[in-house]
């Protein structure tokens, strides 16, 4: 059995997060310690210039559906503001229009602007991950992701990724998993 933390990806091998917390963002480290999961999940350095998810998968021999990515997004119904956090699979794409707006109960729904998504989050854009959200933003994660027996997400920093196996994101505090939240 594989050692916690240790896991393989392409050509990829992590460590646990607990013994590279310099590799990690903040708010993801403070995630990862509240969650009970410093041992169990895995953080790997990549050159940040690769960060975003297309050139993460080309560099290190990655297939799509092992990748997932985290985007905010929001919408207003009644001059009140509703945001949440989505997670699919990098071979998937959100589904804004459709799931999204009627879960979140808004007219229109829309990607955060960049600057936006990083001031919320307190992460850098191309390692913005589901763990370590603010309190209160809920994070709807696509159920192919929680079925995914390894996936590569941010970080929180966008010079290293975590690797973790997917039903790990179905466990942390305020994620609720969605069937075709990814399309």
């Amino acid at each position: 059995m594989a050692t916690p933390g240790i896991l393989r990806l392409g050509d990829l091998t992590s460590v646990p997060c607990a013994s590279r917390p310099d590799l990690v963002g903040e708010p993801t480290y403070r995630g990862l310690t509240a969650a009970g999961l410093l041992e169990e999940v895995g953080v790997v350095e990549i050159d940040p210039a690769l960060s975003d998810t297309a050139a993460t998968q080309a560099a290190y021999g990655l297939d799509p559906p092992s990748l997932a990515n985290c985007v905010v997004v929001g919408g207003k119904r009644e001059g009140f503001e509703r945001l949440a956090a989505c997670v699919v699979l990098a071979s998937t794409r959100t589904d804004v229009n459709n799931l999204v707006k009627r879960h979140l109960d808004v007219r229109k729904a829309s990607f955060l602007p960049t600057e936006r998504a990083v001031e919320l989050t307190g992460m850098q854009y191309g390692g913005i991950t589901p763990i370590g959200l603010p309190e209160g933003l809920p994070v709807l994660v696509d159920a192919l992701v929680t079925s995914a027996p390894v996936i590569l997400i941010g970080s929180g920093v966008r010079r290293s990724k975590l690797l973790l196996q997917g039903a790990v994101l179905a466990q942390l505090s305020g994620v609720e998993v969605l069937e075709r939240l990814g399309v």
